[in-house]
């Protein structure tokens, strides 16, 4: 269930109530005449099924409210009365249409690429050369899941899904700007551990099973990364935080990155390369399989009104 507080320009009001109170899906509809100020309108409250989600937020975008209003949506965790009767929205019966407007929110909401955006993934990386130099599987995971980079792989999935360039072109100069960074900073780490002369003798005499898995893709590396993309679209579009954070332990790319800067502060060149082939790999498969998984969902799931065409992405 959803909570939707729309604000409305007067002369919308009338429209909005009439189409939202032939809307499936709709209730406890509430109108409160000129009770809105910053900006001047009127506020319009109700609650809303997933399942009719996305043909009302179409009405309200066909009324220009997303421009001349204010549309705020929020998620209702338990709800002690019986929600309205909806016709099935999708192909699956159990099954509901994911909520277009939300998923797009929380993928935006993600690309935001401040300096805490960088500075993670470079601490991601850091951890993850430490992770390498001691054979620590479990520093590697911790690496994993401190990076951010998710966020930008899939905003940039959804930039190629639904034709938006900025979107996808800015999440691919944090994607090169932030893998550099911390490509250098390991670098760096990685020279500074060498000079000082406390580098592990495993490492040293060659035994590195981390770094061996790491600089080495192979066709598991293909399958997992492919996996890892189809859960993550479904987790974000089911709303599966759970889902998603297992896809952040299952994809080799700030290892990988990581595995760059240390290979080559050791003079290890096809190592290096290894590494540079396994975080292209990753991160083409997740844009690739993430943009794919989007369109194709959509694709599933649309079922323009009678009468009406659906809009396009």
């Amino acid at each position: 269930m959803l909570r939707v507080r729309v604000v409305s320009p007067a002369s919308l009001t009338g429209q909005l109530v009439e189409r939202l109170t032939a809307a499936h899906g709709v209730q406890n509809l509430v109108v409160l005449r000129e009770a809105v100020r910053r900006p001047q309108g009127d506020a319009v409250h109700f609650d809303l099924s997933d399942g009719a989600a996305n043909p009302v937020f179409r009405e309200l975008r066909e009324l220009g409210l997303a421009r001349r209003g204010s549309i705020s949506v929020e998620r209702v965790d338990a709800t002690l009365t019986a929600a309205a009767p909806v016709a099935k929205a999708g192909v699956f019966r159990r099954e509901t249409a994911p909520v277009w407007e939300m998923v797009e929110a929380v993928i935006r909401g993600g690309a935001v690429y401040a300096p805490s955006f960088y500075a993670l993934l470079t601490i991601a990386g850091l951890i993850g050369a430490v992770g390498i130099l001691t054979n620590s599987q479990i520093l590697i995971v911790g690496a994993m899941v401190v990076g951010p980079e998710y966020n930008a792989i899939i905003a940039v999935a959804l930039g190629f899904s639904i034709r938006e360039r900025p979107l996808a072109r800015n999440g691919l100069f944090a994607l090169l700007w932030g893998f550099l960074a911390a490509i250098v900073m390991t670098l760096l780490f990685g020279l500074a551990v060498k000079a000082s002369g406390d580098t592990p003798a495993q490492f040293l005499q060659g035994v590195r099973p981390v770094s061996d898995l790491i600089n080495t893709p192979n066709l598991f590396s293909v399958i997992v990364a492919i996996l890892a993309g189809l859960v993550g679209v479904i987790s974000l579009t089911e709303s599966r935080a759970n889902a998603l954070i297992g896809v952040f332990i299952s994809v080799t790319t700030i290892p990988a990155a990581a595995d760059v800067g240390v290979s080559v502060a050791y003079g290890s060149w096809h190592e290096a390369w290894g590494s540079v082939e396994q975080l292209l790999l990753n991160v083409v498969l997740l844009i690739v399989v993430g943009a794919g998984g989007l369109s194709t969902q959509r694709l599933i799931w649309r079922r323009p009104r009678p009468g009406a065409s659906e809009p396009p992405g």
